[in-house]
């Protein structure tokens, strides 16, 4: 039966003016703006209005060679004689900026992805920048971080982010790599590349050495180019494991160093002594309010039979009151899906779901005519071995499956190809430990889900990847111990 909404909210629609996008952007190389080599570019798109925002350089192979020679040049010119301090200051320099900033980010990060503009304002933006803080601490203090040890930098790394968080994946990439002093060639993913090219602009004004930080756009061709250099020493990969193993495969033999973030599965486990409504929240914050974007999402649902029916009755009624519409708009709970290629994918799994067998769910909120939009949906009565409780579908879709005892939801949760995040909730501390302990997850929250902070590491087993950005443990990659 369809949720009947209590109320209706007036639009509080967020300006576009203070993004002030450029109607094309160059490559950003050795500290200057250039053209691309080929003179190609392509559109990014708003997938919120299906309208062109900005035209972006495409790199081809001589333009990655030009960034890397760049960032060699960098480190060897300026970066590695440049004090640990005075490298701190300015990182430092640019998560100031970056505050300064914060709301012409945070609207152009929200037109440039689909996310709410909540997310991209409270979360996303904050966040980055405090990856800069935190790391600009630790430039001079790496006798600290690594004790009876000699932290050397390794050179020049390759990064290469995904789209479901641009900013914030290359903050967690660039900041320790120039805090350990290695210079850093980036690649964001081409259908959200514009706030990592305002981070170029931020970058160009905290005047930092030309070369230091080489901000490249393409496609999957380019990041290819940038993994196969040989005068590459460290990859950093967050996206798809697909594509996570075809890298592997590539570096196979190499000295490369190599870390990569890949997908998951999150597993969010619901305990009968669990608090019930704050649960059906955590459950909220860790699917639907990011559109399932997220590779921790908590897309695999496991309740206690005893208290299964009562909570998936709360959990519909609170998915039938979420928002779905305008990214900009402040009321918005769930913005736009990435891509129209991604919207392909999550509709194919909901057909996939539903010829398994599982019973569909889906609040009848009115959808937007243009853009790329998914109502908040849910899949009951899925077995272990259906592919949507196996396989990432990175959309607002949750699967949620049952247990009775601690050892059913244990194996349950473990059976799965990745391991990247989990959740548990319940009012048992040592419930909590014990669980913790025999989840193999990076990544594990305790009555709370998608909690983030600098100071803590992230990262996954099995597929989900392997290294740690974040915290001290995020140092480690961009460093050689002797």
């Amino acid at each position: 039966m369809a949720t009947k909404k209590k109320w209706e909210y007036s639009p509080a629609p967020e300006s576009k003016q203070p993004a002030a996008i450029a109607s094309r952007y160059e490559l950003f190389i050795n500290g200057k703006w250039q053209k691309p080599s080929s003179g190609n570019y392509f559109n990014s798109i708003n997938p919120a209005t299906e309208e062109k925002l900005s035209e972006i350089a495409l790199a081809e192979e001589a333009d990655v060679n030009k960034a890397v020679q760049a960032a060699r040049q960098g480190y060897e010119k300026y970066w590695k004689k440049i004090s640990p301090t005075e490298r701190g200051k300015y990182i430092f320099r640019i998560a100031r900026i970056m505050q300064e900033r914060a709301r012409e980010l945070a609207v152009t990060e929200t037109m440039d992805g689909g996310k709410p503009i909540r997310e991209s304002r409270d979360f996303d933006i904050p966040t980055a920048a405090n990856h800069f803080f935190y790391y600009a601490g630790w430039a001079d203090k790496l006798d600290f971080a690594f004790p009876n040890k000699k932290a050397n930098s390794l050179g020049v790394a390759g990064q290469i982010t995904p789209w479901n968080f641009p900013l914030l994946m290359a903050a967690w990439k660039i900041a320790p790599a120039l805090a350990t002093g290695n210079t850093v060639v980036l690649k964001p993913a081409e259908t959200t590349s514009l706030t990592t090219l305002k981070l170029a602009e931020i970058i160009q004004e905290a005047d930092l050495p030309p070369g230091v930080v080489n901000i490249i756009t393409g496609a999957g061709q380019t990041g290819a180019l940038l993994t196969k250099h040989t005068d590459i020493n460290k990859i950093a990969f967050t996206g798809s494991t697909e594509v996570g193993k075809i890298i592997q495969r590539t570096l196979a033999g190499s000295s490369k160093k190599l870390t990569l973030e890949l997908g998951g599965k999150g597993a969010n486990i619901i305990f009968e002594d669990a608090p019930i409504d704050q649960a059906v929240e955590g459950v909220i914050n860790g699917i639907f309010f990011n559109q399932g974007h997220v590779c921790c999402a908590g897309s695999r649902l496991y309740v206690q039979e005893s208290i299964a029916k009562i909570f998936i009755k709360k959990l519909k009624d609170r998915i039938g009151t979420l928002l779905v519409g305008d990214p900009l708009d402040k009321n918005t709970d769930i913005g736009a899906i990435n891509s129209a290629q991604q919207l392909k994918t999550i509709q194919s799994f909901i057909k996939i779901g539903k010829a398994e067998g599982a019973s569909f769910y889906e609040s009848d909120c009115a959808l937007p005519k243009k853009g790329y939009f998914c109502r908040p949906s849910l899949f009951t009565n899925v077995a272990q071995s259906n592919r949507i409780a196996q396989e990432e579908i990175f959309g607002p879709v949750l699967c949620i499956l049952t247990f009775r005892t601690d050892d059913e939801v244990i194996e349950k949760a473990n059976n799965s190809p990745y391991g990247l995040s989990a959740g548990i909730w319940t009012d048992k501390g040592a419930r909590i430990f014990n669980i913790s302990k025999r989840i193999r997850a990076g990544v594990i929250w305790a009555n709370t889900y998608n909690l983030f902070d600098p100071t803590s590491p992230f990262g996954g087993y099995k597929e989900s990847g392997f290294g740690r950005e974040g915290g001290l443990q995020g140092l480690q990659p961009y460093v050689q111990l002797s």
